[in-house]
């Protein structure tokens, strides 16, 4: 049994992470409702710009130069850049596709990191994990439905994002066993806040007014506090108990879209949804069994 104050610390890592999937869906649709009106470069460098200054500003002087200290800078540079290209790509995504459908689409990058970690990592993939996979990708056709109102090269963003997104996971749960989590939250924010900058007289159009200004801003705010609210979360709950949770944001983004949008997903879109959360939940369960196979000792 787990001890009283174990117990509510696990409970406040829950409401850390649904807030957290809160603020991103938020975010989501604050970038779909903008993109009308400013380039979507835009909006990714007010996100990085947002929050690598308010990463800076809370966390050195907490922290002082430990918050640079790193083993790995060229991996810190990588890991950057990996998620700027899933920020670029995701931003453009949701021009074309409904908030609810695109954040079902990413729920299915832990599916992609088992088949990446089976195809490069060389680790063994059992039938039932393999059967989930797939089931996972038929449910994110039936999202996107490629080849239907979707124009194709559009249909083919969100799966390179989520490919590219994978790979940043695998890269990140390498670096966590030796980085602080701010360190890597100071560098990611940096390395797309100076890259995008370096960029930005490229696609600069006109100084935003007021109204965009502020979703602008709101953008930042929302991915800065939600990766804040994950980190709260990752540090009060194992990430067994955690990664059901995680597709509260698709509960969340449906009703953004209906909210904003007046988008109710059709009954392909919908089948899709459930396919993608069932075989994501049943994999998550799977993997925190095998775990805990690992951690009990045999008996003797």
């Amino acid at each position: 049994m787990r001890p009283a104050g174990q117990g509510a610390r696990v409970t406040m890592g829950i409401a850390f992470l649904i807030a957290a999937m809160a603020c991103f869906a938020v975010l989501d649709t604050s970038v779909k409702y903008v993109g009308a009106f400013v380039s979507i470069l835009v909006a990714v460098w007010f996100r990085y710009v947002f929050q690598a200054v308010a990463v800076t500003t809370v966390m050195l002087p907490l922290r002082g130069r430990d918050l640079f200290r790193t083993s790995h800078p060229r991996f810190q540079l990588l890991r950057g850049l990996l998620l700027l290209t899933v920020s670029v790509l995701s931003f453009v995504s949701l021009q074309f596709m409904p908030v609810g459908e695109f954040t079902a689409f990413v729920m299915t990058t832990p599916l992609v990191v088992t088949l990446f970690a089976a195809l490069f990592l060389k680790e063994k993939v059992s039938p039932l994990r393999w059967t989930l996979v797939s089931g996972g990708f038929l449910g994110a056709l039936l999202v996107v439905q490629p080849g239907g109102a979707t124009i194709d090269w559009a249909s083919l963003l969100p799966l390179l994002m989520v490919l590219i997104y994978a790979w940043f996971q695998i890269l990140t749960s390498q670096m966590a066993r030796t980085e602080d989590p701010m360190t890597l939250h100071f560098y990611t924010g940096w390395v797309g806040a100076l890259v995008s900058t370096a960029a930005l007289p490229l696609f600069w159009q006109t100084m935003p007014d007021v109204k965009t200004l502020a979703l602008l801003s709101l953008v930042g705010l929302m991915g800065t506090v939600g990766h804040f609210l994950l980190i709260l979360a990752y540090a009060r709950a194992p990430a067994s108990t955690l990664t059901p949770y995680l597709y509260a944001q698709i509960g969340f983004a449906m009703f953004c879209g209906w909210l904003v949008f007046d988008h109710v997903p059709g009954g392909l879109e919908l089948t899709g949804v459930a396919l993608i959360v069932v075989c994501g939940l049943s994999a998550s369960r799977l993997t925190a069994r095998e775990n805990q196979r690992l951690l009990t000792p045999p008996e003797g």
